[in-house]
């Protein structure tokens, strides 16, 4: 039997129109507080949460229509690092007590890309690399290791579309990133989280400020796209349904 991919993409662009609706309620929540602009924004709660059906969805029409899918109360969603005692998901799928799924959602919208650019990277790394030690120690258990996935929504717009140099005098850059646009780095940044194992599926789609209504967003290559998130998750937990058949 084939996959079911949960009808992801309407599921998606609810998600994307939700993300919009969302920033735009917290500006415009927001426009007499001296803080205001973009941090009002992204201080106005989880954004991603309208990619939350999609997730259950693909894990319940997948095999496992009875697991645990864990998105809110930070216990719940609490697993052991190995470089610190704990970190904090977005979602956790659990079968019983097993581990199933451990997905990071996260966002980036203008104005400021190259800073922001930099700590997402370097939070998405460090991330997949202390949850896969602590795995390696035995931190879940008897266990076959979980589906990890990390998703991220950035604007698609002029300054994320823009090339962007880069100076690094001692030493030449990775031919990828040369006048490479802050989208192009978040394809390379997915696409080598993906060839170095520290995610099963890194993707990210671009989405503009328009999609408040359509929930329009594009992907940027077929590795790093949204269908190969949903494939992949899908076929890890109908492969994880398969084998622990009671």
């Amino acid at each position: 039997m084939g996959l079911d991919l949960a009808d992801f993409d309407r599921l998606a662009r609810l998600g994307v129109a939700q993300f919009w609706e969302g920033r735009s309620s917290a500006l415009e929540n927001d426009e007499e507080r001296t803080q205001g602009g973009e941090r009002a924004a992204v201080l106005g709660g989880r954004n991603m949460d309208g990619f939350l059906t999609m997730i259950e969805g693909l894990i319940r029409r997948n095999g496992l229509p009875n697991a645990t899918v864990c998105v809110s109360g930070r216990p719940n969603l609490t697993l052991p690092g190995y470089f610190r005692p704990t970190k904090l998901w977005d979602v956790l799928v659990f079968d019983g007590k097993h581990l199933v799924a451990a997905v990071e959602l996260k966002s980036h919208v203008g104005p400021s890309f190259g800073n922001n650019f930099n700590n997402r990277a370097e939070e998405a790394i460090g991330t997949a690399h202390d949850l896969a030690t602590a795995i390696r120690e035995n931190a879940l258990g008897d266990q076959l290791p979980p589906f990890t996935g990390w998703l991220i929504l950035v604007e698609d717009c002029e300054k994320s579309r823009r090339p962007v140099r880069d100076r690094s005098p001692h030493f030449p850059t990775f031919c990828e990133f040369e006048n490479a646009s802050y989208l192009t780095r978040y394809e390379v940044l997915c696409r080598r989280l993906i060839q170095e194992s520290l995610y099963t599926q890194a993707t990210v789609i671009a989405s503009p400020r328009t999609a408040r209504q359509s929930g329009d967003y594009r992907e940027l290559s077929q590795t790093t796209g949204l269908r190969s998130f949903a494939a992949r998750l899908a076929g890890h937990v109908a492969s994880w349904a398969e084998t622990h058949q009671k």
